[in-house]
């Protein structure tokens, strides 16, 4: 009885101490697209083949892995318009676009493949030039999916759209209840030991009455 009530307590530390660990998410590894206001990145409402830019704008792409665009990785490049633009002279009939291009890092990079430097560049084209137009005159070449998904800015990535990647979640509401501020648990996990604990001193405080009876 001592022995099963000792593994019965063994496992049960054990799937506690399993359950704080991070759990496996599924996200997608693709380029986002995003607005600057001031010096805040917002994702933008539309896609880069509709969305029309004034001058003046800027806009930014940064390729990542995310599960959506609440946790989408902004671009790291703070520039503004003045900025970047400051070498491409405003021209009658044509409008200036801000873009900031951030490649990402190695972790969300495919395999075998090797992010570019993040890079800036203002593109002049016409009044009425979609997002995508100003894009394709400054980092060709472009690739898009049969969805009209942007693929590959500058050619990078080589292969790949969009497809899903495993990835270490942040831990679940549930599991941030079972974890104090300090990094350690929590007092409901602290309560589950102590009653497995009494459990077991209970169970061998019966089985020597046994004996002695």
């Amino acid at each position: 009885m001592i022995r099963r009530t000792a593994l019965l307590l063994a496992t049960c530390l054990f799937a506690l101490a399993g359950g704080a660990g991070q759990a496996q998410a599924v996200g997608y590894r693709y380029w986002s697209f995003w607005d600057r206001a001031g010096d805040q990145w917002t994702y933008a409402t539309q896609g880069p083949s509709t969305a029309r830019p004034a001058d003046g704008d800027v806009q930014g792409f940064r390729f990542s892995v995310s599960e959506d665009s609440q946790d989408s990785a902004r671009p790291r490049n703070t520039a503004g318009f003045a900025t970047i633009c400051a070498k491409t002279p405003a021209q009658e009939g044509r409008k200036r676009v801000a873009l900031v291009i951030d490649f990402g890092t190695p972790t969300d990079a495919p395999s075998g493949e090797t992010p570019p430097p993040t890079r800036t560049a203002c593109a002049a084209v016409a009044p009425d030039a979609t997002t995508a137009e100003a894009l394709a005159t400054v980092a060709k070449p472009l690739r898009y999916d049969t969805n009209a998904l942007l693929c590959a800015i500058a050619g990078y990535p080589e292969q790949g759209c969009g497809e899903q990647v495993k990835t270490e979640d942040a831990p679940t509401a549930s599991e941030k209840k079972d974890t104090d501020e300090s990094g350690g648990p929590s007092l409901g996990v602290w309560a589950a030991i102590a009653a497995i604990a009494t459990l077991g001193a209970a169970t061998g405080w019966q089985a020597r009455r046994r004996r002695n009876g």
